[in-house]
């Protein structure tokens, strides 16, 4: 192996080395899989549901407090987004409430 290497280094191609296959990491090819909902993930499709159907907004943040990102952590980043959105969302509810409350006075 070493003579091939040696040989292959004075020709200037690189040696692909590896230590294990990589199906036989921890992961097990999880991130071979396709993400569910058109391939944008359940995080991202509700983020952009959610501008049309707020609610998509607070179930996504319900997925992302019960930690559903742990099943695929690529999912993380658009739940946490609708997280983020649902919580914008509903302090502008809130101050629009109290202005239209307390305006009529």
């Amino acid at each position: 192996m070493n003579e091939n290497k040696e040989e292959q280094d004075k020709k200037g191609k690189y040696v692909l080395i590896r230590d294990r296959d990589e199906e036989d990491t921890e992961l097990g090819g999880l991130f071979y899989k396709p993400l569910p909902c058109f391939g944008f993930g359940i995080g991202w499709l509700s983020f952009l549901v959610g501008f049309v159907f707020p609610f998509a907004w607070y179930f996504a943040t319900f997925l992302y407090l019960t930690s559903y990102y742990r099943r695929d952590p690529r999912e993380r980043s658009g739940l946490a987004a609708s997280a983020i959105a649902a919580l914008i969302f509903t302090v502008a509810l809130v101050i629009t409430v109290l202005v239209l409350v307390f305006s009529g006075r």
